[in-house]
Formats: structure tokens, sequence, C-alpha cells
């Protein structure tokens, strides 16, 4: 039998690297996120609106947008003037970097612990390919990759895996989705099939905030407009929650991250 290939080919950077790589390609640095999206998203959450809240149940605990500024600004890097209402507006990539190594201690214990895992993307179309590699080292590292169950539907879709990731799909095409939905799908579907759930929860938006809601171990990336997930790792609810821009030019930018990221977690050959 031939030896199995690595889980991704590119090389690993170094810290100082990565942090160049992320300000260049818009990972980090100045995003393309404009400030104006970023204060709406903030206010919306801050006045209730339930598709902000990306699952997680935050009560009245964030009712003064300025509050969730003051958070984003401390975990995402965004700029904390509250004056600064328009233009351009930031993710520290130190932050970025802090975050993946974070997420790197935690999927160490998943490997070590030989635990289950299921990942999933609202982002497809520049994240899956992140999700996918993590899936193959950790699976590699003697992880099992949670299956879903057949024939779950959620918002007018259906929940399917591609290449070990959980994704929502709609007419052919990958869908793009803040909903906590199709992840309460496949909880409710394992538990309906007698299957235990997963000890940890890889993923993105809705997806990880309903993975962290329901007490799961879960951790997730999230962009300078999504502070959900910010707020519920502020609070423990979600593990942690790693600053970026989930959506940049290509996205094969994103491969010396997720590069930097399995080799920190020790599920990359020496």
């Amino acid at each position: 039998m031939g030896r199995m290939p690595k889980p991704i080919e590119t090389p690993v950077p170094s810290r100082a690297e990565l942090v160049d790589h992320l300000v260049r390609t818009r990972i980090a640095g100045q995003v393309a996120t404009p400030r104006e999206n970023n204060l709406s998203h903030y206010r919306k959450l801050a006045n209730g609106d339930r598709h902000y809240w990306l699952g997680l149940e935050l009560g009245d605990r964030w009712t003064d947008e300025q509050d969730v500024l003051a958070v984003m600004a401390e975990r995402c890097g965004v700029v904390d003037d509250p004056a600064h209402r328009f233009g351009q507006d930031t993710i520290d990539p130190e932050l970025t970097v802090a975050g993946l190594d974070r997420l790197a201690t935690r999927l160490r214990k998943a490997a070590l612990d030989r635990q289950s895992v299921l990942l999933a993307t609202g982002h497809p179309g520049g994240l899956l390919d992140v999700h996918r590699a993590t899936a193959a080292a950790l699976r590699a590292a003697g992880c099992e990759i949670v299956v879903i169950p057949a024939g779950l539907t959620a918002d007018e879709g259906s929940v399917w895996q591609f290449a070990d990731v959980a994704v929502l799909e709609r007419g052919a095409t990958l869908w793009h989705t803040h909903s906590p939905e199709p992840m309460a799908a496949i909880l409710d579907g394992l538990a309906a099939a007698g299957r235990p759930q997963p000890d940890l929860v890889v993923a993105d938006h809705g997806w990880a905030g309903c993975a962290a809601q329901r007490g799961l171990d879960a951790v997730g990336y999230a962009d300078c407009n999504d502070p959900a997930l910010f707020l519920g790792e502020a609070e423990g609810t979600l593990q942690v929650a790693v600053p970026l821009d989930d959506h940049v030019r290509d996205p094969r930018f994103y491969d010396p991250m997720t590069a930097y990221l399995l080799a920190g977690a020790g599920l990359l050959d020496a």
C-alpha cells in the first residue's frame, strides 16, 4: 500500500511570516469589510436581531452597542473609537495568530484523546478547504470525523457533507449561511439516531454558535462584522473565536494559515 498523502503540503510559515502574509492578503490588517457594515451589525445584535446572534442566546447582556464594540476592539482588533463611523476598519493580525494558537491547543487535545470531531462551514467559498485540511489531519491522527445522518434539511435546503465538512446546499449550490438551523438539524439528527454528540465542533457562523449554545466544545472562525462568536468566547460559551476576513479574493490565501494551525497542533509530519 502506498504512503498516505500529507493533509496539507504548504510550507509552514513562522509567526512573523504569517502575520506578514495575513496583512498582505487582507485576511487581517486593513480588511475589506467597511466600518459602517461592522457598526450596523453590532447595533442590530444589540437591538436583539436574532440573525446576528448566530445561534447563541445573548439575553439582555449585550444591549449597548458600545459594549459590543469594546469586545470587538479587544478580541478582533477593530478600531476602538466609537466616533469612527465610516471607512476602513481593521483586524489585528496578532490577534488572529493568537486565536490560531488557542485553536491549535484544542485540536492537539482532540488528537491526543482520539476525540470525535464535527466540522462545518457557512462560508464554503472561503473556508471549506481550511476545514477539509483540518479534518484530514485529525483523521490521520486517529480522530473520528463525525459522519452526519442522511436526509437532513434546514432553511429550505439540504445539509450534506463534502470532504468531511458539513454544508448547506440549495439547488446544486453550496450556500453561504449565518443560520444555526443546519447545525441544529445535525445535532438533532444524531440524537434521533441514538448516536453520541461530537466531542468537538470546528466551524464558523451559526454552525459554531449553535453547537456552543448546546454545551458542546466548539471553536470557530469569525469576521469583524460577526460579533456574536466573540461575545460567546468572552462569556465562555465558545472556546475559541479566531478573527479573520472569512472570504478573501482567493481561498488559497488561507493555506499558510492552515499550515501554521496544523503544525501548531502537532498534526503535520516533521
